[in-house]
């Protein structure tokens, strides 16, 4: 059994890093809703982030629900960042009504771009916060 001062440290430990991962989490999904293309805005006001306390740490997951997100982010047709996209066009019906002809959609790459463009800020924030410990 672990005595008082030991739980007491790593109560105080996972708190941190839990507030460390809610709180950069939430820079990331805030800087990916700026990035975001706006056609509708119900991808951008869709993004979020949950922190989970896992049996072997913590895990945070940003994203969003919409199938829009994997569009956006990886682009579609003759755009597709892996080049697996249908090639040669093709036709479609927008919610308005009006049909379109396409190759696809270029990727806009918010989630990467946030994510990368904070990475080295968030781990030096972890590494600070934890320095004290």
């Amino acid at each position: 059994a672990k005595d008082g001062k030991q739980k007491k440290v790593i109560d105080n430990t996972e708190n941190i890093i839990e507030a460390v991962l809610l709180e950069c989490s939430a820079e990331i999904v805030s800087q990916t809703i700026r990035n975001t293309r706006v056609d509708t805005g119900q991808l951008k006001s869709s993004w979020a982030a949950v922190v989970d306390k896992k049996s072997d740490g913590f895990e945070a997951v940003m994203g969003a629900p919409l199938e829009n997100a994997i569009w956006e982010e990886f682009g579609t047709g003759e755009y597709a960042i892996q080049g697996n996209g249908r090639k040669g066009g093709w036709v479609y019906q927008d919610a308005k009504g009006d049909w379109h002809k396409t190759t696809g959609k270029k990727p806009s790459r918010a989630f990467f771009k946030a994510y990368t463009s904070l990475k080295n800020k968030i781990i030096t924030r972890l590494q600070n916060s934890l320095k004290g410990l």
